[in-house]
């Protein structure tokens, strides 16, 4: 038998191909987004305003698509780390995490399982690259986790890098931002990426969503030697093609920072930080250092953090403390590594 394909994930244009395959209506596809996408049917049988020979067409060859967890944790801070399996018959796994929060809950998704970017501070990194997960799979993370109807933010800042997965990613925030799709307002999404320079402009044209960029180093030599990147796309290039775009009123752009003791946090870090970004408008999120196995990188002691920040801040530039979830279940930033829940590791 033919392996059924997800409806999940799919644009209004390709649920148009879809209706157009099995000769239905023009007007199907907006019926079929919106049992998918806001009344989130768990069943093809259930889409009672298609014809009952229409869904018996549509079963035969698709179905919704919506996949379970494997696995889930909970922090002693209440973070919450769900694992997904992804990749069909070659199966792969990413988690995301749930952060749940006064009157807030953020899911943290992964876009990729592993990742291509050889970062030095992330245990993801190490996985190397092993799958660009699709649309629907992206999507599936939030419909799968059990407060999905609850969340309140998204943020593209778990396993891999959204811009090595641009035409996934454009899908996805496509599903979740238009109005017969999730209908969020953009302003709810903030997608996170090392600076892969045509895919990002491509994501800067034709989304409106918020933008976070991993720095760690206004110097090229050092920001080299913690990030690969920096030789193919330099700093100063991503910088200066998110200068030409507007952010002010609905879209913003932050700049992540992982303080390493000694090496990121010092004074003359904070004043070429500022001349970097000076001139427009942005935000600093200093992140702390979770330790990972292996490495001799150190984490900055919060005294240092304060110190840099306030360094910052007398410099002119928004820069704000990110508060660390979930690092006792490995979920804290740079820690997803989709293997501590699965005999012998995931593969």
């Amino acid at each position: 038998m033919e392996h059924k394909r997800a409806l999940l994930g799919k644009t209004l244009a390709g649920l148009e191909q879809v209706a157009a395959e099995l000769s239905m209506p023009g007007f199907a596809a907006r019926q079929l987004a919106g049992w998918l996408y806001r009344r989130r049917v768990a069943d093809i049988g259930g889409m009672s305003n298609l014809s009952a020979a229409h869904r018996a067409m549509l079963a035969e060859r698709y179905d919704v698509g919506v996949r379970p967890f494997s696995a889930a944790q909970e922090s002693k801070d209440g973070a919450q780390k769900y694992l997904f399996a992804v990749g069909g018959e070659k199966r792969a796994y990413v988690e995301s995490v749930l952060i749940p929060e006064a009157g807030r809950a953020t899911l943290c998704l992964s876009s990729q399982a592993g990742c291509p970017m050889g970062c030095k501070f992330c245990m993801t990194a190490r996985m190397g690259f092993r799958h660009n997960l699709t649309s629907g799979e992206i999507i599936n993370q939030i419909f799968g986790v059990p407060r999905s109807g609850q969340l309140t933010n998204l943020v593209f800042m778990g396993m891999g890098e959204p811009m090595s997965n641009i035409d996934s990613l454009l899908e996805s925030l496509e599903v979740i931002t238009a109005p017969w799709g999730m209908g969020w307002s953009p302003a709810r999404v903030t997608v996170s990426t090392v600076g892969v320079l045509p895919a990002l402009r491509r994501f800067l044209d034709e989304s409106r969503c918020h933008l976070a960029v991993s720095l760690h180093s206004p110097f090229a030599d050092e920001r080299r030697a913690l990030m690969p990147v920096q030789k193919a796309f330099p700093a100063e290039d991503v910088v200066a093609l998110i200068r030409r775009y507007r952010w002010t009123g609905q879209r913003r752009v932050s700049f992540e920072y992982i303080l390493f003791d000694g090496l990121n946090d010092t004074p003359r870090h904070a004043a070429a930080l500022a001349r970097l970004l000076g001139g427009f408008e942005c935000r600093v999120n200093l992140i702390r250092f979770h330790r990972i196995p292996g490495s001799e990188l150190r984490g900055s002691p919060p005294q240092a953090m304060e110190r840099f920040k306030e360094m910052l801040l007398q410099r002119g530039l928004l820069t704000t403390i990110r508060a660390s979830r979930g690092e006792d279940i490995l979920a804290a930033c740079g820690m997803l590594s989709a293997g501590a829940e699965l005999p012998g590791g995931a593969s």
